[in-house]
């Protein structure tokens, strides 16, 4: 019976988490943290027309830095939320005792339980979590689990989730958060089932089976809280380290991109700009799946380097970096069903650089790397074409 009862117990945790997360405290910290990153972005705004700085300098610091950072930071109280209760689950032994019971189900996808730690480890982020399963016995776990991780929703997508959900879903936040886990776990599984039709040549000539990992459940105990905000202090700073490099990065690199044309002139209205010709080439082949806007095209692209950079993107396109609101300029481009198509769309394709160079240590060469990175951008096209298709039935 506890056996039984244990996988919908863990799933009711899980959901509690993300009503957390996403439906109550989270939303609640992250507004008013936005309210205060707008207050002082208007003061830096006001300080630099004051001291009569060049205006295209002043849109780069406004409109490109502080709109592409500062969306980023505003979802920093979800990170610490989400962080905290999957720490205290790990803290008092309930994910270990978890990977010993999730131990036999996972053996009927060729799996042991041993892999349902780095897996978890990919709602944190897919670089230690890829790194992790390298500690994995059997070479057919460790490139199935390393295929398995990009599914689940790192870190790094919160922002977009919450973004999109408070925007289009507001009555159902966390559900639709929820779905969209529940996605990536099934593309999971779905991978999973695909790696164990697969014969390697390692696993002929060992012939080792997938042993039980079973010997005892580990025991209860009360969580360090030491180590629980030790935990959620190093992801929160790795959070914000990665907000002022990469997106940092990234943000000047959009904001060149959409206030110069190809002769290198800067540009009254960014659909003549680079990025927007980038966008327009590749907007067809989005287009069935609700989304074949420019601007959705160009986050896409950007978000290879982070994902977070998804966010910033759309700030800076959207015009919300010159004081609108972002989730008024969000509702002039996507419909709840496209914005949902749009985010499983994100939620599946491929993840960033540095998810893919931790990938291909373990791939062993670029060339089947890219072939996974195709094989996700397909799954993810597929997946969201259903989604808009089927839906639209409905809608």
């Amino acid at each position: 019976m506890r056996n039984i009862l244990a996988i919908p117990v863990f799933a009711g945790s899980m959901l509690l988490v993300f009503y957390l997360t996403f439906g109550s405290l989270g939303p609640w910290l992250s507004s008013h943290l936005s309210f205060a990153i707008d207050q002082a972005t208007s003061l830096l705004s006001s300080a630099l027309l004051s001291a009569g700085v060049n205006p295209a300098f002043h849109a780069l610091v406004i409109d490109g830095v502080c709109a592409g950072v500062g969306s980023v930071l505003s979802f920093l109280p979800v990170i610490a939320v989400l962080f905290f209760c999957l720490s205290l689950m790990e803290g008092s032994g309930y994910t270990d005792r978890m990977a010993v019971l999730m131990d036999r189900p996972m053996r009927c996808l060729g799996l042991s339980g041993r892999c349902l730690v780095p897996l978890l480890m990919g709602f944190g982020c897919s670089v230690p979590a890829i790194m992790a399963a390298r500690s994995l016995a059997r070479r057919k776990e460790r490139l199935a689990v390393t295929a398995m991780i990009p599914f689940m929703s790192c870190s790094a997508k919160l922002p977009l989730y919450s973004m999109f959900a408070a925007v289009f879903f507001p009555r159902e936040k966390w559900l639709t958060v929820a779905a969209l886990y529940a996605i990536g776990l099934l593309m999971a599984l779905l991978c999973a089932l695909l790696f164990k039709k697969i014969r390697f040549p390692q696993a002929r000539k060992t012939g080792s089976p997938v042993r039980s990992c079973i010997s005892a459940l580990p025991s209860y105990r009360i969580p360090s809280m030491k180590r629980v905000f030790l935990t959620v202090w190093e992801n929160v700073r790795g959070f914000v380290k990665k907000a002022f490099t990469v997106i940092f990065t990234a943000a000047i690199i959009i904001w060149f991109l959409q206030s110069f044309d190809m002769g290198l002139h800067m540009v009254d209205n960014s659909e003549n700009s680079i990025l927007a010709a980038m966008g327009k080439a590749a907007a067809p082949i989005f287009a069935p799946l609700g989304f074949g806007d420019w601007r959705s095209v160009a986050a896409l692209i950007t978000g290879l380097s982070a994902k977070e950079a998804i966010v910033s993107t759309l700030a800076v396109l959207t015009g919300a970096a010159e004081g609108s609101c972002l989730s008024e300029m969000l509702a002039g481009v996507y419909t709840p069903l496209s914005a949902f198509s749009f985010l499983v769309f994100c939620l599946l394709y491929t993840p960033c650089i540095a998810a893919l160079a931790a990938a291909r240590k373990e791939w062993g060469a670029w060339p089947r790397t890219f072939a996974v990175m195709f094989l996700q951008c397909a799954a993810a096209w597929i997946f969201a074409f259903l989604v808009f298709q089927i839906g639209g039935i409905f809608v």
